[in-house]
């Protein structure tokens, strides 16, 4: 019998601690220590600073192609816009790559490109360059596609700077880093979560939950830079996708050396996704989202914060559920019955290919 642990597995792209382990041990051992690089590849942010410039490269191998609320195509957009846009960035242009499989109806191809157009249109981004391949029948599952983007500093950022500045002298970063959380800045949540996986989910296994769960796949830079530039004080951000808002505010704890508390009546769930994951067995906090965003704020401007993204659509139905504290190390959520549960990073996202 092969030994799985000297093989890639699924887990290895699901995030959590295995895909983690890889990109830690790994990737990072090869291609880590540039010089002369603002963000670079081992600070393991969502994107990397060059030259003032933020730039990210995503891959997106989402099973099915299509699936309630998204497809693959807007998925490719905003994933990559997002990630971008939670450094404090404004994403402007996209590169993209198409790995297509023979057999692909062209229809279907289409289909995809006319979503990438709609969510860039949203974005207020272009395609520019990209590249496209053909590969054999049966070695895919459709298609797999590649965004690369680039965003710039702006003057919404600049602002978010000094007000954190006016709070907190000892603030030093140029940019919105997973790094920058300390005791007593607030964790908002932009809205509900679980509802990309199990959107998957039941397009994967024709599952019905008996409701209208839909995926929330969107691009959130507009509002990010509405919330920098006309409230400020953020200096963490996230979107929460594979590995969920476990993954995310794990990252935020080990990096910034901060406890993270959070209150299990103030994290937005959907009625039919609790129901859905309570029947499957899954943990809502685990499963990845596309159109949502964790942000850390200086405790002054937490409810400004909150005011100002529930009067948008991106975040109507955000909350402040949490903070940061030095009283522990980790993430731990306050239950509905009194104690104290320890959210640990999950092993992996427990629905497959989901982006």
């Amino acid at each position: 019998m092969k030994d799985k642990s000297e093989h890639i597995t699924m887990l290895h792209g699901a995030g959590g601690t295995v895909m983690h382990s890889l990109v830690k041990n790994y990737i990072v051992k090869h291609f880590g220590n540039a010089v002369n690089i603002e963000v670079p590849l081992e600070a393991l942010d969502d994107a990397a600073v060059v030259d003032n410039i933020v730039l990210k490269s995503d891959s997106h191998a989402v099973k099915p192609l299509f699936f309630p609320g998204g497809d693959i195509g807007c998925i490719a957009v905003a994933g990559t816009v997002n990630d971008i846009a939670v450094l404090g960035a404004e994403p402007y242009a996209l590169a993209c790559g198409f790995v297509l499989e023979e057999g692909l109806a062209l229809k279907d191809f289409e289909r995809i490109l006319t979503s990438m157009q709609r969510t860039c249109q949203k974005a207020g981004v272009s395609i520019v360059t990209g590249d496209t391949k053909v590969v054999e029948k049966g070695s895919l599952g459709g298609c797999v596609i590649n965004t690369s983007g680039i965003g710039k500093r702006t003057e919404a950022l600049e602002r978010n700077l000094e007000v954190v500045r006016r709070f907190r002298g000892d603030f030093k970063a140029r940019w919105i880093l997973d790094s920058n959380l300390k005791a007593g800045d607030k964790i908002i949540l932009s809205g509900t979560i679980g509802d990309h996986g199990l959107a998957v989910l039941s397009a994967q296994e024709g599952l019905s939950f008996g409701s209208d769960i839909k995926s929330d796949v969107k691009p959130l830079n507009r509002v990010i830079q509405s919330l920098l530039g006309e409230v400020g004080g953020v200096v963490a951000m996230k979107d929460p996708t594979r590995g969920g808002l476990a993954d995310a505010l794990n990252e935020f704890s080990e990096k910034s050396h901060v406890g993270i508390l959070i209150h299990e009546d103030r994290v937005p769930i959907r009625n039919d996704v609790q129901a859905a994951c309570e029947m499957l067995g899954l943990d809502p906090l685990e499963i990845g989202n596309e159109g949502k965003v964790v942000v850390g704020v200086v405790e002054e401007k937490a409810e400004e914060a909150l005011e100002l993204l529930k009067t948008t659509e991106e975040g109507k139905d955000a909350e402040i559920i949490g903070e940061a504290t030095a009283d522990f190390k980790g993430v731990a959520m306050q239950t509905l019955v009194g104690g104290k549960r320890i959210i640990s990073r999950p092993v992996g996202d427990p629905v497959p290919r989901i982006c």
